[in-house]
């Protein structure tokens, strides 16, 4: 059979224009790939006898089988036999042409916000015109399960579980509200409350909410990519999930589950993205804010995040390697987050430059770990009193604007992380190929004053350098 983009001039008019602009957006071995897909999907059991070769529901479900939750590939049935091409009215289709396919691929894939919102409506509702929030709302919940659903069928979570927190909302349902939360009245104001639930969304609506929310389209293009294993190389899994480090091959159980590292990972910058490496975890190193210096400290920038004995989960991304000193460091890439019970993440807000602090064996000014706010009004605080900490806001922390993250003020902990991102420092590098001896000067005195000769001294280069 001929590609679907080569036979195209000869259907006319709009449809034929449609079919063009969907085919000018693929490389030729895409489109050859697509039309590869389309073959097998309409030349099955399941595929439809009318002289126009078209696809069913069945034959897409019995291709992508377990791969997506069934209510996923319903709706992208539904919003590819729901494209009309003629911009005329038309009867019930029975199948999915390959025009259909084509515009389809090319809208969900390489379209503009313009172009997904319109498949995304389709996959919504039948009808034409506004369709309810609360229609939108589920269709957020059912695109966010179906990432994990495929990533997981795909053995592709490189290295982190879906975690199902008891007594929480659910983490899809927890992502997909932060999601639809950045879905904005014709008035500009954002549908916060349940009862908004009914509002109906229009298609402006509808576009402007996959502009300014970049997650949506990601989402989709996962689905399509992984679900349908098509065009595969034009994934970046990297960039959306990093892969997940643990020394020592010890088994590990993270406060954060796939959902929650997609989430905030999008925030870093984009250089720090692709891999985090955990540094410290009470569960494996202990209840002790000496070993959280010691492990955490000159490691590069990093994500922390805690489990108060309520249930919430919370934290700070640190842009810069924490020092051990009496002065404010950082700078305006820091954050805060929350991730349980709702999902946020607060930035800077030019205020003040009081993002990251950290001290320890001071007499006269607070010791423990502190980001935003001041001394004894942080909006997060670990105390070097191991286990306990606060979080601070009436009503908002003055640096990140961040409210009260935890569910008491003054919280008990007995969970905490802290996840190296990227690579790490060039200063770490340096320091894992130093002896003892270069890195801690005051332990070769110690050996000499102690009459102990340093046999290696003469054997070995000392490494240059590279402060």
């Amino acid at each position: 059979m001929r590609g679907f983009c080569q036979i195209e001039g000869k259907m006319g008019n709009a449809k034929s224009r449609s079919g063009q602009n969907a085919c000018s957006q693929f490389l030729p071995e895409e489109r050859a790939e697509i039309d590869r897909l389309f073959d097998a999907l309409s030349s099955g059991k399941h595929s439809s006898n009318t002289p126009h070769r078209s696809f069913s529901l069945q034959a897409l479900q019995s291709h992508i089988g377990e791969a997506l939750p069934p209510e996923m590939v319903t709706r992208l049935y539904d919003g590819m036999q729901r494209v009309n091409l003629t911009g005329t009215a038309k009867g019930p289709s029975e199948g999915v042409s390959q025009e259909q396919f084509t515009v389809s691929m090319s809208h969900l894939l390489k379209g503009n916000s313009e172009e997904k919102s319109l498949i995304i409506l389709k996959m919504i509702s039948a009808t034409e015109g506004p369709v309810k929030a609360r229609e939108v709302l589920k269709f957020t919940e059912d695109l966010v399960g179906s990432v994990v659903h495929v990533l997981d069928h795909r053995q592709q979570l490189r290295g982190w579980t879906q975690k199902k927190a008891p007594g929480c909302p659910p983490r899809v349902q927890v992502l997909a509200a932060q999601l639809f939360s950045e879905m904005k009245l014709q008035e500009g104001e954002k549908l916060l409350g349940p009862q908004q639930l009914d509002c109906d969304c229009d298609r402006a609506m509808i576009e402007d909410w996959v502009f300014r929310t970049p997650h949506v389209a990601m989402f989709l293009s996962v689905v399509i990519h992984r679900g349908f294993l098509l065009l595969c190389s034009s994934l970046n899994l990297s960039a959306l999930l990093p892969e997940r480090l643990v020394d020592q091959g010890r088994e590990f159980e993270s406060i954060l589950d796939v959902l929650s590292v997609i989430y905030l990972n999008s925030h870093l910058p984009r250089e720090q993205r692709h891999r985090w490496h955990l540094l410290f975890s009470s569960e494996l190193h202990g209840h002790s804010f000496a070993q959280l210096c010691g492990l955490i400290t000159q490691r590069g920038p990093c994500v922390m995040l805690l489990e108060d004995h309520d249930g919430h989960v919370f934290g700070g991304f640190a842009s810069c390697s924490w020092e051990v000193k009496p002065q404010f460091q950082g700078d305006d890439r820091c954050f805060l987050f929350s991730i349980s019970p709702s999902m946020a993440v607060y930035t800077c807000t030019g205020y003040n430059d009081h993002y990251m602090y950290l001290n320890h064996r001071q007499q006269t000014i607070p010791n423990g770990l502190g980001m935003g706010g001041q001394h004894n009004y942080f909006g997060l605080w670990i105390d070097v009193d191991f286990g306990k900490g606060h979080s601070k806001a009436k009503p908002t922390c003055t640096t990140y604007n961040s409210p009260q993250l935890s569910a008491k003020e003054n919280f008990r902990f007995e969970k905490l992380e802290v996840w190296a991102v990227g690579d790490p420092p060039e200063s770490q590098l340096a320091k894992s190929k130093k002896s003892i001896l270069d890195v801690d000067p005051e332990a070769q005195i110690l050996l000499e004053s102690c009459g102990r000769s340093c046999h290696s001294q003469g054997l070995r280069e000392v490494p240059e350098d590279d402060e």
